[in-house]
C-alpha cells in the first residue's frame, strides 16, 4: 500500500499507548474545554443518524460504536482504518458486534468485496487527513461506493476558518497541525457545505465551537 509521508504522519500517533489515553484527552477534555463540543453532543449525532447496518470510518477507539444505541439488536458493524492499532482496539471494544475489519487508505479508492451499509460515519478524520478540504474530501467519494443506494453518511470535523476558537483552541490547533497531527489550517464550512451540495440532494451541517457535523444523503 503506497502511503503519502503526509499520511504515514497523521495516522502515526495513534499508538496503543496514546489510544490509551484518547478517550480522557480527546473525548473527556479536549472536546468540552477546548474544541468546545462536547462528546455527549457528537454521541447524539450518532445516534440520530447510526442504523443497524454500519461502517465507521476512523475508527479511533471505537467509543461511539460502544457507547451509541443501533435500532436493532442484530447489528452488521465494518470498522475501517489505515491504522491497525486503531482497528484492533476498537475491534475488542465492540466485539459483541463480531464487526469486520477494513485495513484501507480512504483517499485511495476502495475495492472492497463486501455488501453494502445502510450508514457510514466519518468522526474526526477530515482534520487528521493531509491537504486542502476540498481534496480530502475525495475520502467520502470512495467509502460511498460501499453505501447502499437509500443510504446516508454522518460525522463531524475540526474546522479552523470561520469558527470560533478560545485561546487554549489557538494554541493546540497550531501545535497539531506543525506536527502534522492535524492538517486543517484552511478547512472551513463553506467547502463542507459545497461538496455536500453537489453530491447529496439532502444535507446538514451544525457547527458547535470549532467542530463541525454534518449529514448527509439521497446521492445525486
Amino acid at each position: 500500500m503506497a502511503i503519502a509521508k503526509e499520511i504515514e504522519q497523521g495516522q502515526a500517533v495513534y499508538s496503543k499507548a496514546v489510544l490509551r489515553l484518547y478517550d480522557l484527552w480527546v473525548l473527556g477534555l479536549s472536546n468540552r474545554f477546548i474544541w468546545q463540543c462536547p462528546t455527549p453532543f457528537l454521541l447524539a449525532h450518532f445516534n440520530k443518524h447510526i442504523s443497524s447496518n454500519h461502517l465507521d470510518v476512523g475508527v479511533g477507539t471505537g467509543y461511539f460504536l460502544n457507547k451509541c444505541r443501533f435500532p436493532s439488536n442484530e447489528a452488521r458493524l465494518g470498522l475501517m482504518d489505515l491504522n491497525q492499532n486503531s482497528l484492533e482496539v476498537a475491534s475488542t471494544r465492540v466485539a459483541r458486534y463480531r464487526p469486520l475489519q477494513f485495513h484501507c487508505n480512504v483517499l485511495d479508492e476502495i475495492n472492497i468485496a463486501t455488501g453494502k451499509f445502510d450508514t457510514i460515519s466519518l468522526n474526526y478524520l477530515f482534520h487528521c487527513l493531509p491537504g486542502k478540504l476540498t481534496e480530502k474530501l475525495s475520502a467520502l467519494d470512495h467509502v460511498c461506493t460501499l453505501l447502499s443506494d437509500s443510504g446516508a453518511v454522518f460525522g463531524s470535523t475540526i474546522l479552523s476558518k470561520g469558527v470560533h476558537k478560545n485561546a487554549m483552541a489557538k494554541k493546540l490547533m497550531a501545535i497539531y497541525n506543525k506536527k502534522g497531527i492535524f492538517s486543517n489550517a484552511e478547512d472551513c464550512k463553506g467547502d463542507l457545505e459545497s461538496y455536500l451540495a453537489n453530491r447529496f440532494n439532502e444535507h446538514s451541517i451544525e457547527i458547535r465551537g470549532c467542530v463541525a457535523l454534518f449529514s448527509a444523503k439521497n446521492r445525486r
